[in-house]
């Protein structure tokens, strides 16, 4: 490889090892100066400043990852949107075509999430109706 090439990313690294210098020498000294004294209510885990309940390793309710997994469906579904909105009169009629094949498809998938009650977050006996 060319020397010049090389020397070129001389400040990058010089960069990179005073950033790791700087962070290790205030870690360092907040271990060294900082106080300690531990109390009970120090040594508690913070929780919304409420007392903790239950185990930590509780695992989340199956309704959560579905949200989760729709939010992110939704999201690619609007950037698709997007891109397709900035190319429409390049595609032409075969684009809103298929377009309108894949939001026939997206609402069909939605309703059905919707009758199998995935969007419904409280209890059955709470809900009206």
């Amino acid at each position: 490889m060319n020397q010049n090439y090389l020397s070129s990313y001389v400040p990058i690294l010089i960069y990179f090892l005073l950033a790791m210098g700087v962070a290790g020498a205030i870690m360092l000294l907040s271990w060294l100066i900082g106080p300690r004294k531990p109390t009970p209510t120090k040594l508690s885990p913070y929780e919304c400043g409420m007392l903790p309940t239950g185990d930590a390793r509780e695992p989340f309710s199956v309704k959560f990852y579905l949200v989760a997994i729709l939010f992110i469906l939704f999201d690619v579904e609007a950037m698709f949107l997007i891109v397709w909105a900035v190319v429409l009169r390049q595609l032409g009629m075969y684009g809103f075509i298929i377009m309108s094949i894949f939001l026939f498809l997206l609402m069909v998938g939605f309703v059905y999430e919707w009758k199998k009650g995935v969007l419904d977050w409280a209890p059955r006996q709470s809900r009206r109706g």
